[in-house]
């Protein structure tokens, strides 16, 4: 009998069962599900130093409660002094209990603490049903010190859910308890 986060046990009683009364589907295999989380940070200025690269993967590592990795560039691009091979960024791909967790600590505790929250876009969808949603302060996570942080940078966070199209995967998400703006 092992831990199981509470918006997982929630789509598995409530979510179900409403996205199934509002799109009609006639079996539990057609409800759309979360699949996984993307949390990545791309680092520029990461040509010039080194470090920042070990500081973005140790700030995401604290953020998702999994180890990320470094992301390296396929080309080059002079114009930004950048060579193929050259650590560039970092991310996490996020599944299972982890997924869930994250999920659950963004929407509780991390996008309330966003200055002047009212929502987030909810023109972040990309036709086959993923969500992407962009944060501009690492320091709304509470596990980040803010006394400890080189700079304050973003990251991009993408939802990859198994729905057909975006009015499911808005549906999907806003029962999973993310807040979208009013039109």
């Amino acid at each position: 009998m092992g831990y199981t986060p509470r918006l997982k046990e929630e789509y598995k009683s409530k979510i179900v069962n409403a996205l199934t009364d509002e799109f009609g589907y006639k079996n539990v295999m057609q409800v759309p599900k979360l699949e996984k989380i993307v949390v990545s940070r791309g680092v520029g200025s990461a040509v010039a130093d080194k470090k920042l690269i070990e500081y973005s993967v140790d700030e995401l590592t604290k953020i998702t409660g999994q180890k990320a990795v470094s992301t390296i560039s396929k080309k080059d691009v002079a114009a930004f002094k950048l060579r193929k091979g050259m650590p560039i960024g970092a991310k996490v791909t996020l599944r299972g209990e982890r997924m869930y967790e994250f999920l659950d600590r963004l929407i509780t505790s991390a996008l309330p603490r966003v200055r002047d929250f009212n929502g987030i876009n909810v023109n972040g969808f990309d036709g086959r049903g993923n969500y992407s949603l962009g944060v501009t302060e690492q320091i709304i996570f509470p596990e980040i010190d803010i006394d400890k942080i080189k700079k304050i940078e973003g990251m991009n966070i993408t939802f990859i859910t198994s729905a057909e199209t975006d009015q499911e995967a808005k549906a999907l998400l806003t029962e999973l308890g993310l807040p979208f703006k009013k039109k």
